[in-house]
């Protein structure tokens, strides 16, 4: 059972993020915010995937007159991405973000970041300090070590966050991210040890859906299993809606979310297989596609070690020469031909 480290609770519209809260999935849109309807449409498709808050680029003064109207039709809290420019930061505020994205490496001039602060005061806006390695100006240099790349980025967090402390500002949330999966674990380490603030893990820039995945459940995971991270998202060249089904594969994986559908195990196969597996599995993920219980299903590929292997599952199935013995919660229920498979299996489905 992973415990997670204690954080504090930030409001972000009627979304929690911290540690006494679940761990919230976020991704961020990827069609023009000036096209209201394309945005709505895609920020509705990932709310139904499972996202809780959807992140919107609003680069000009017309993306955060877009980004006003895209709040009235939406029900999901909605966070404003903001790199450079401290005017399209507090006009996303008085348009209704739920919370805003800054990053410490493009808005340096200390009167703007007052007057970002004191407009996220007056509206109930949070706060994301956000760090890209890239964007620290110390970082432009071929030569730095790992080390002192980590450093930078907790030293340039820190002078954010003391400011925001200055001006009695504690909605914050922060993250620190970098291409480099190995430093993107180390840098969120010393910001769980360093501050009570809530923590937004992800791995930026991790490539096309095939590329992102591994680099991206390493990351993620190895913090998540330690307990660091309150809010995630993967980042993916492609659809957002990917991304929101590879964060909830990560943290169902880990038992931090709780499971609505079945899980299919199955085995890899050896020289003892008498049965096509793969082809069996297949069959099965697809006849239980639409169910809504949370069971575990074990396909097996023989009856000597499946049995065994696959004793903690709800139901298993495990294969012999054209036969397949099914077991329900351990315990063997049936011995049928490898024709009824399917069939035997969501009758015992509905019993449960």
């Amino acid at each position: 059972m992973i415990k997670r480290k204690k954080t504090k609770a930030v409001k972000v519209g009627n979304v929690t993020i911290g540690s006494a809260s679940p761990i919230v999935v976020q991704s961020m849109t990827k069609v023009s915010t000036q096209d209201v309807g394309k945005c709505v449409k895609q920020v509705n498709q990932l709310a139904q995937a499972g996202c809780k808050l959807v992140r919107i680029a609003v680069p000009t003064k017309a993306d955060t007159a877009a980004f006003a109207k895209i709040v009235q039709k939406v029900k999901i809290p909605l966070i404003a991405d903001i790199h450079f420019s401290a005017q399209r930061a507090i006009e996303a505020i008085e348009a209704g973000a739920a919370k805003i994205r800054l990053n410490p490496g493009n808005i340096k001039n200390r009167k703007d970041i007052f007057r970002i602060i004191d407009a996220a005061k007056m509206h109930d806006t949070a706060i994301r300090i956000g760090v890209n390695e890239a964007s620290i100006r110390d970082l432009k240099q071929d030569n730095v070590s790992a080390d002192k790349r980590v450093g930078l980025m907790l030293k340039e967090l820190k002078q954010y966050v003391t400011l925001f402390e200055s001006r009695d500002f504690e909605n914050i949330v922060l993250s620190a991210k970098s291409s480099n999966t190995a430093r993107t674990i180390e840098v969120n380490r010393l910001i769980s040890n360093t501050f009570q603030y809530p923590i937004h893990l992800g791995l930026t820039h991790a490539g096309l859906c095939e590329d992102a995945q591994i680099p991206s459940a390493v990351c993620l995971g190895s913090l998540l299993s330690e307990g660091i991270g309150d809010t995630v998202r993967i980042s993916i060249a492609g659809n957002p809606v990917v991304e929101v089904g590879v964060a909830r594969s990560i943290l169902l994986s880990l038992g931090l979310v709780e499971r609505q559908e079945p899980e299919i195990i199955v085995c890899p196969t050896c020289g003892r297989t008498q049965i096509d597996v793969v082809k069996l599995a297949k069959k099965v993920k697809k006849a239980v596609s639409e169910c809504q219980k949370p069971l575990r299903i074990a396909v097996m590929g023989c009856f000597v070690n499946g049995p065994g292997e696959a004793a903690d599952a709800d139901l298993a199935i495990c294969g012999g020469k054209g036969k397949a013995y099914i077991y329900k919660k351990g315990k063997k229920t049936a011995v049928v031909p490898e024709a009824v498979i399917i069939e035997t299996v969501l009758q015992l489905i509905d019993k449960f």
